[in-house]
């Protein structure tokens, strides 16, 4: 952390973002979905609006970000996914992680949460309590698993 600067956890409801946030959001996403993973897909997919929208700062900048979904939105279960961290090696993927856990049970009821992580990414989910529940799949030209969550 930078000498004299504080991380802090922003959580907020689509209807409830300004326009700088959301567009602040979607340009990190396509920075690292699309351009650093060199990926062409469609990141708006009509899910931001149920969603519930974290991120981390450190002064103004995102340093991590990701977003839980409602079931029958994304996923047929509650489901966390745009999962990114803009600064490595610092923990900032586990705090969203852990804070997006917590986002799903406390404004969903999650007991069950299932994601679609990027296959290199299994171990770090496996971390923070995720279980493969799928064989691999290719999802916008990556490999991907299913993995599930159990309270």
């Amino acid at each position: 952390m930078e000498v004299g600067q504080e991380l802090i956890l922003h959580k907020k409801t689509f209807l409830q973002l300004t326009t700088d946030e959301l567009y602040e959001l979607l340009r990190v996403r396509s920075e690292v979905f699309v351009v650093e993973q060199n990926c062409v897909y469609q990141d708006q997919d009509d899910d931001d609006q149920q969603a519930i929208h974290l991120w981390l700062t450190l002064g103004d900048r995102i340093v991590a970000l990701a977003r839980v979904c409602p079931a029958r939105t994304h996923m047929q279960e509650i489901s966390i996914g745009r999962v990114i961290t803009t600064v490595r090696d610092k923990g900032y993927g586990k705090q969203i992680m852990l804070h997006a856990i917590d986002a799903a049970k406390e404004c969903f009821g999650a007991t069950h949460i299932d994601i679609e992580a990027q296959e290199y990414a299994k171990g770090f989910y496996e971390s923070e309590g995720f279980k493969q529940s799928s064989d691999t799949f290719m999802l916008d030209g990556i490999l991907h698993i299913k993995m599930t969550w159990k309270k």
